[in-house]
């Protein structure tokens, strides 16, 4: 009797800490892909720390536009940290280990920065709307007081979605398994490795996870709609051809942003493969924080400007 306990406690006893399998596990590609994604994650960081403090010195660019984009670039400098120099190590290390504490600490910051991003891409779109459908309406609808309530919201969707989706994972038991099959520790990699049931935990998953992705592309194609449609409407040819290049830029980012979130979180948990779930998960990870500087807005004529200002002051 009392052996039938021991080795029932040993066999359902915690795990303290996971290994991360990485991206790849073939050896002729670790030095290339680690050379790649760290080329990749400091243009990151670059372009957004850039873009930081190009808003912040240049009074011209504190407007609602800019409001939202420095935010953006804040969520894309953290939400590549907490994600990418985990997966860096993996091409170095040959076994790569996170503790359950360092575990469910990287799940819930990772959970907070995408879905602020999901929101703060909503309430851009919004603030592109207003700007070219009702322009004369724009400094009312679009004050100061709104931006922030926004932005705010984007944030609190953010602090709470993590904590149902990091609250229902701390309920699970983890034993015996200790890999996960992930450069991170994500959501589906996790409820992969339980030995507790995980019905409930992908209810809640499709639920907060489907809202969080459908309801802001709705409201986002929707507002692109009315805009491309705003557009149509212009005379000049030229004025008609930048305004395009502007929202088709946003659109292909944002259908990159939602559509890979999509494929990952979307889809039943015994559909597909990890590794095509991890090629994916590099998309809104590492990909789309390198292109938002680019793609919103260092094409822009203002951070141009602001960029040549801000470069001539330390000349002098």
């Amino acid at each position: 009797m009392f052996s039938y306990r021991r080795m029932t406690m040993e066999n359902t006893s915690l795990v303290s800490e996971f290994i991360l399998v990485g991206l790849t596990d073939q050896p002729e590609l670790q030095i290339p892909l680690f050379l790649i994604f760290l080329l990749m994650y400091m243009i990151t960081e670059l372009g957004n720390l850039s873009l930081i403090i190009l808003i912040v010195l240049n009074s011209h660019l504190h407007t609602p536009m800019y409001f939202f984009l420095f935010n953006l670039s804040c969520i894309d400098l953290c939400y590549s940290s907490v994600v990418t120099p985990k997966m860096l190590m993996n091409f170095i290390l040959k076994k790569n280990v996170i503790s359950y504490v360092g575990c469910m600490i990287q799940l819930y910051f990772f959970c907070f920065f995408i879905i602020s991003e999901c929101y703060l891409l909503m309430a851009m779109a919004y603030d592109r709307y207003v700007a070219i459908c009702n322009p004369l309406l724009y400094n009312i609808v679009m004050s100061p007081k709104v931006s922030s309530y926004l932005t705010l919201g984007s944030y609190f969707m953010g602090l709470s979605d993590a904590m149902i989706h990091t609250g229902c994972m701390l309920r699970l038991t983890f034993c015996g398994k200790s890999t996960i099959n992930h450069y991170f520790c994500d959501l589906l990699p996790l409820l992969q490795l339980s030995c507790t049931s995980t019905y409930i935990n992908e209810i809640e998953l499709f639920i907060v996870a489907g809202k969080n992705i459908i309801m802001p592309t709705v409201i986002i194609f929707t507002s692109y709609g009315f805009i491309i449609s705003s557009i149509l409407q212009i005379s000049s040819t030229k004025g008609r051809s930048k305004a395009f290049s502007t929202c088709s830029s946003h659109i292909l980012t944002v259908s990159l942003f939602y559509g890979s979130c999509a494929f990952m979180y979307l889809k039943p948990s015994s559909a597909g493969s990890m590794d095509d779930a991890k090629i994916s998960s590099v998309f809104y990870n590492i990909v789309v924080p390198m292109m938002n500087p680019l793609i919103y807005s260092l094409r822009n004529k203002d951070v141009k400007i602001a960029l040549k200002n801000t470069i001539a002051k330390k000349k002098f």
